[in-house]
C-alpha cells in the first residue's frame, strides 16, 4: 500500500503552492493524498490560480475530506499516513493547531499528527509578523512540527514564479521524507560559479544510504 498524505490548504496568500504539493504527490505515484481545505482557502484558491483549481485538485487526490466532517477518516490516528503539509498556512490554522481546539477538520487532523508523532509541515505565510505569531511558531516547534515559511529558494536561480513555487514545492516534500525526480538542489560552489544538480529519487535513495555507511 502507497503511504499516505495529507494536504490541508487554508486560507493565506500562496494557494498556488499547494495546489503544486499535491501536483507533485500526485504525479509521482508515490503516495496516496488525502486533500482538506478551509473555506479561506476555497476562495484563495478562485483568486490566485482560477476558477478551474478545486475541481483539478479534486480529479488529482484519492479522496477530499469536508472541513466540517471531523469524524473524516483523516481526523483519527488509526489511519496511518506519512505525514501531512499544510500550504499555505494562515495565521487562524496555525493559531488553532497551537491552541489545540480541533475546530475544524483542517486543524483537527494536525493535532493528530502532532499526537501520533508523525511529521506535521506547516508552510506559514505571513509578514510582518506579531510576538502572537511567533509564540504560535515556537508552541508547534515545541509539540514537534515542523514550521516552513514559505520562502522562495532565490540560490537555485528560478526565473520564472512557476519555478519558484515548484522548488518550494519540492521542499515541502522532502522535508516529509519523499524526493521526487526533478528536485534541484545546491551542491555547492565551484570558484565564482554556483553548482546545481538535478536528483532523482534513485539518486538520493543511493546517497542517503550511502551516507549511512560513512
Amino acid at each position: 500500500m502507497r503511504p499516505r498524505v495529507v494536504v490541508g490548504i487554508s486560507g493565506a496568500s500562496g494557494a498556488a503552492l499547494g495546489v503544486r504539493v499535491v501536483e507533485l504527490l500526485a504525479g509521482s505515484g508515490q503516495s496516496e493524498v488525502h486533500l482538506v481545505v478551509t473555506p479561506g482557502g476555497e476562495r484563495t484558491l478562485g483568486l490566485e490560480v482560477g476558477r478551474d483549481a478545486q475541481s483539478r485538485l479534486s480529479s488529482l487526490v484519492v479522496q477530499r475530506h469536508a472541513i466540517d466532517d471531523v469524524g473524516a477518516s483523516v481526523a483519527s490516528g488509526s489511519f496511518r499516513t506519512l505525514g501531512m503539509i499544510v500550504a499555505p498556512c494562515s495565521m487562524r490554522s496555525l493559531s488553532s493547531i497551537a491552541a489545540g481546539t480541533g475546530d475544524n477538520l483542517l486543524v483537527r487532523a494536525a493535532g493528530v499528527h502532532l499526537k501520533e508523532r508523525r511529521r506535521l509541515i506547516l508552510a506559514v505565510r505571513e509578514s510582518p509578523l506579531h510576538l502572537g505569531h511567533l509564540r504560535a511558531m515556537t508552541t508547534v516547534s515545541e509539540y514537534g512540527a515542523v514550521v516552513a515559511p514559505i520562502a522562495p529558494t532565490f540560490y537555485l536561480g528560478p526565473k520564472t514564479i512557476a519555478e519558484m513555487i515548484d522548488q518550494m514545492a519540492h521542499r515541502l516534500v522532502d522535508l516529509l521524507g519523499l524526493t521526487l525526480d526533478g528536485r534541484k538542489e545546491w551542491l555547492g560552489t565551484n570558484g565564482s560559479s554556483w553548482v546545481l544538480g538535478h536528483m532523482t529519487a534513485t539518486q538520493t535513495a543511493t546517497t542517503n544510504a550511502n551516507k549511512s555507511e560513512q
